[in-house]
C-alpha cells in the first residue's frame, strides 16, 4: 500500500520524525477520487526527531545509495537533551509532491494509495503557524489538531545493509499462461459468475497466482467504506457497505450460510479479534447526513453469525458518535468518541466502565488502544499554562489505571505503534519535531528514544472527527528486540531500519530488492514480513527479513504482474500474510468506478 499524505512521523523522543496526515475525506465531506490508474505515489516526507535534540545544518549531502539527502537540521547527528529541554528547531519542510507530480492521498484502514490523474484531495494539515484551534475546548483540540508533521531528515547511523545485495531467485513454475480464471470470482456476495476474467493470463514463471477474487458490492456515488479484513480459522472476512462477507481462504467459495447484511452504512470495525474470535462492526443510525456512528453488532468470523447488538450511549453534552474507533483488548470491547470511553464485555455486551475526563474535567479521552494493552490518551488543559498530553495503562476489566506518563508542554500523542512494547510516537508542531518513546514494560518508565535522524514513513490513516486512531499506522512493526520502520522512497529502493528498544539506535537496514518501496508487515517465527508495493509492470511481492544474521530479503511470494494494475489501483488498502497466502483488499469504495470494483484477492502457490 501506498502511504496516504503525510504519514505519522517516526523518530524518538529524541530523533522524532513526523508525517502529518490529512484530513479524512470520508469525515470531511470531500468527494472520494476514483481508484488510480497508475502507480502509487510516493508520500510526503517524513517528520524530524524532537523531544530535545539539538540540530545543526551542514550543507546537503549525498545519501549512502547515492540519492541526496535533505538538508536542514539533520545533516548531521543530533545530540539529544533532557526530556524537557529546548531544543532547536530546524526548517520544516512541506509535503513533497510524489514521483508523478501529484501529492500522495491519503487511505483508511490499511496502506492508502494515491490516485495518480485523479482528483486530488487537499493537502494534508499540519505544518507551522499557529493552531487554528488555540482556546477552544480541549476535546476540540484533542481531535482536530491530528496533522502529523512531516520534515525532512538524513541518516543518522548507518549500520549492516548490503549494496550489492542480490534479489532472490523466483521459484520455477510454469511459464504457460493459465487456462482457468481464479476461482469464483464472485460480487462480493459469493454469487460466482466463474470464469468471467482471467487475473492469471499470461502468469509467467516465479510469479503466484490469484488463487480467488471478488468484485464488491455495488456502491452509492458517494463512496461507501470497507474498514476491516480478518483471516481467521480458515475464513478470510471482509466488511463493505452495508454487508460483512466470509470467504474459505482455499477455494474463496462463502464460507457462511448467507452474508451479515446491516440496515445502513458500516462506518467502523475493530482491528482486534477477541479471545472467541468474534470482531465488532459499527453501522450508522439511519441514512441521513448527520446520522451517528452509534450502532454496534457483534459477528462470529467462524459462523458468520450475529451476536449481541447495542446501540451507544453518549455520556455528556458535548460527548460525540458522530465517529467513534473501536479496540479489542482481551474480552473488552472499547468504543472510544470525543470525550470519554465506553468499555463493553464481548461475551455478552454488558457495560463495564466507562472512561471519563479526569482532573475535574481539564483532562479529556482523545484515544485508546486495543490488542496486548489497553492504552488511552488524554489531551489535558488546553489552552493553559499546563496544557500537555498523557497516557495511561488501564485495566482492561474494572478501567483501574495501571501507571501514567505525562509528556512535556507541546508534545501530542499522535501513534501507538506498538502496544507490547509499549513504542510511542510524538510530534511536537511547535518545534516541527517528532519523537519515539519505547517504555520499558509495565511501567511509564522510558526504556529508549529513536536516536536515528531519517526520513522514516510508515502509512497511517487518520480518526475520526474528535478521535485519535492512535493504531492506525502500517509499515510501524515492533518486536521484543527491535522497531522496524521504513524509510521514505525518493529516486531509488527504499530501506527498512531495524532499531534496537534497548538502545534507540540503528542496529542493521536493508533495500528493498526492487526500486519500489518494501513496507513491514508483521513478525513471525524470528521473521520480518514486508510487503514490496508493485509499480506499473511487475506485481508486488511478499519477502522475509531475517532478524540476526544475514538480512538480504527472501521473496515468499510474487504477485503476477497480470494484476499489478490492481495492485496499484486501490485508493486505499488492507493487506495479510497468513499461511502462505497474501490478501490484498479495499478499504474504500469510489462508488464512481465503470463496473464492478474489485473487492479482495487472495495469492498463492
Amino acid at each position: 500500500m501506498t502511504q496516504p499524505p503525510n504519514q505519522p512521523p517516526h523518530g524518538g523522543f529524541g530523533a522524532p520524525q513526523q508525517p502529518q496526515p490529512p484530513q479524512d475525506p470520508r469525515q470531511a465531506g470531500i468527494p472520494q477520487p476514483p481508484p488510480p490508474a497508475g502507480p502509487p505515489q510516493s508520500p510526503p516526507p517524513a517528520p524530524q526527531p524532537g523531544y530535545g535534540y539539538p540540530q545543526d545544518q551542514p550543507p546537503a549531502q549525498a545519501g549512502p545509495y547515492g540519492y541526496p539527502q535533505q538538508p536542514g537540521p539533520y545533516g548531521q547527528p543530533a545530540q539529544p537533551g533532557p526530556y524537557g529541554q529546548p531544543t532547536q528547531p530546524g526548517p520544516y519542510q512541506a509535503p513533497q509532491p510524489g514521483p508523478y507530480g501529484q501529492p500522495t492521498q491519503p487511505g483508511g484502514y490499511g496502506f492508502p494509495q494515491q490516485a495518480p490523474g485523479g482528483p486530488a484531495l487537499p493537502p494534508p494539515g499540519g505544518g507551522g503557524g499557529k493552531s487554528p484551534f488555540k482556546g477552544k475546548p480541549a476535546v476540540i483540540v484533542a481531535a482536530a489538531v491530528a496533522a502529523l508533521l512531516v520534515a525532512g531528515g538524513a541518516v543518522f547511523a548507518l549500520t549492516g545493509g548490503d549494496d550489492d545485495e542480490k534479489e532472490p531467485a523466483a521459484k520455477e513454475k510454469d511459464p504457460k499462461p493459465t487456462t482457468s480464471a481464479p476461482v469464483n470470482p464472485g460480487d462480493g456476495s459469493g454469487d460466482g459468475h466463474e470464469g468471467k476474467e482471467d487475473l492469471n493470463e499470461g502468469r509467467q514463471a516465479g510469479e503466484s497466482k490469484v488463487l480467488w477474487y471478488k468484485e464488491a458490492p455495488k456502491a452509492p456515488g458517494k463512496g461507501a467504506d470497507a474498514p476491516g479484513m480478518w483471516i481467521k480459522d480458515g475464513v478470510a472476512v471482509k466488511a463493505v457497505y452495508k454487508e460483512v462477507l466470509g470467504y474459505d481462504v482455499e477455494t474463496g467459495k462463502p464460507a457462511w450460510p448467507a452474508p451479515v447484511e446491516l440496515p445502513y452504512d458500516i462506518c467502523a470495525a475493530s482491528r482486534q479479534i477477541s479471545e472467541d474470535g468474534k470482531v465488532v462492526i459499527a453501522y450508522k443510525g439511519g441514512t441521513k447526513s448527520g446520522a451517528k456512528c452509534d450502532q454496534l453488532q457483534v459477528i462470529d468470523l467462524k459462523t458468520g453469525k450475529k451476536g449481541w447488538k447495542k446501540q451507544i450511549k453518549e455520556e455528556g453534552l458535548f460527548d460525540s458518535t458522530l465517529s467513534i474507533e473501536l479496540t479489542i483488548t482481551g474480552d473488552t470491547l472499547m468504543v472510544a468518541r470525543s470525550q470519554s470511553g465506553t468499555a463493553y464485555s464481548m461475551s455478552d455486551g454488558e457495560q463495564m466502565f466507562v472512561s471519563r475526563k479526569k482532573d475535574e474535567g481539564t483532562c479529556f479521552p482523545s484515544g485508546f488502544t486495543g490488542g496486548d494493552r489497553m492504552l488511552r490518551a488524554l489531551s489535558c488543559g488546553a489552552s493553559t499554562p499546563t496544557e500537555h498530553d498523557e497516557v495511561e495503562e488501564l485495566d482492561p476489566k474494572t478501567g483501574k489505571v495501571k501507571w501514567t506518563k505525562k509528556f512535556p508542554k507541546g508534545w501530542r500523542l499522535d501513534k501507538v505503534y506498538s502496544t507490547s512494547p509499549a513504542v510511542l510516537y510524538l510530534t511536537n508542531e511547535d518545534k516541527k519535531q517528532w519523537n519515539i518513546t519505547t517504555l520499558k514494560p509495565g511501567s511509564s518508565a522510558t526504556r529508549s528514544e529513536v536516536r536515528v535522524n531519517e526520513d522514516f514513513a510508515p502509512e497511517c490513516g487518520w480518526g475520526g472527527i474528535m478521535v485519535r486512531d492512535l493504531q492506525g499506522c502500517t509499515g510501524a512493526v515492533a518486536d521484543d528486540s527491535y522497531l522496524y520502520l521504513p524509510t521514505k522512497k525518493t529516486t531509488g529502493a527504499n530501506e527498512i531500519v531495524a532499531i534496537s528498544l534497548a538502545t534507540g539506535k540503528a542496529a542493521w537496514r536493508e533495500k528493498s530488492p526492487t526500486d519500489t518501496s518494501m513496507m513491514p508487515m508483521k513478525t513471525q517465527d524470528g521473521q520480518l514480513i514486508a510487503y514490496v508495493a508493485p509499480s506499473y509492470d511487475s506485481g508486488g511481492r511478499v519477502v522475509s527479513l531475517a532478524a540476526s544474521g544475514s538480512h538480504t530479503p527472501k521473496t515468499l511470494l510474487r504477485n503476477p504482474a497480470g494484476t499489478a494494475k490492481i495492485e496499484n489501483g486501490f485508493f486505499s488498502k488492507a493487506i495479510d500474510y497468513v499461511d502462505g497466502r497474501f490478501y490484498l483488499s479495499t478499504t474504500r469504495l469510489s462508488g464512481s468506478a465503470q463496473g464492478r470494483e474489485k473487492l479482495m484477492l487472495a495469492y498463492g502457490e
